[in-house]
C-alpha cells in the first residue's frame, strides 16, 4: 500500500503564495517521477509540474516562472512553491508519484487526495 498525503491549500489573494506538499509512505522501493496536477470545476484536469528522481523538472507554459516544484528523497516527499498567484490558478490540485513497489518488480501510481487552491481577493 503506497499512500500519498497532500497539505498546504488555502485561500490566497491575488499575488500571494502558496506552498504544497506531498508526502508519500507505504512499500516503496524507489519513486521514479512525482509531479503535481490541477482540475477548476468545469475544465479536464492538467499537468502542472513534474520533478524526476535525477531533478529534471517539467512545467506546464502557464505556470512557468511563477511555480517551482522540488523533492526530498529522503523524506518521500515533494513540493510545489506558487508564487504570483493568479484566479485562474484556482482548482483542486493533486500530487501524483509513480515507482516500484518494494520487494516487487510491480510498479505503482497513486495519487493524492487532493487540496483546494482558492485565489481570489
Amino acid at each position: 500500500q503506497v499512500q500519498l498525503v497532500e497539505s498546504g491549500g488555502g485561500l490566497v489573494q491575488p499575488g500571494g503564495s502558496l506552498r504544497l506538499s506531498c508526502a508519500a509512505s507505504g512499500s516503496i522501493f524507489s519513486i521514479n517521477v512525482m509531479g503535481w496536477y490541477r482540475q477548476a470545476p468545469g475544465k479536464e484536469r492538467e499537468l502542472v509540474a513534474v520533478i524526476s528522481s535525477g531533478g529534471s523538472t517539467n512545467y506546464a507554459d502557464s505556470v512557468k516562472g511563477r511555480f517551482t516544484i522540488s523533492r526530498d528523497n529522503a523524506k518521500n516527499t515533494v513540493y510545489l512553491q506558487m508564487n504570483s498567484l493568479k484566479p485562474e490558478d484556482t482548482a483542486v490540485y493533486y500530487c501524483n508519484a509513480g515507482g516500484v513497489v518494494a520487494g516487487t518488480w510491480s510498479n505503482f501510481n497513486f495519487w493524492g487526495q487532493g487540496t483546494q487552491v482558492t485565489v481570489s481577493s
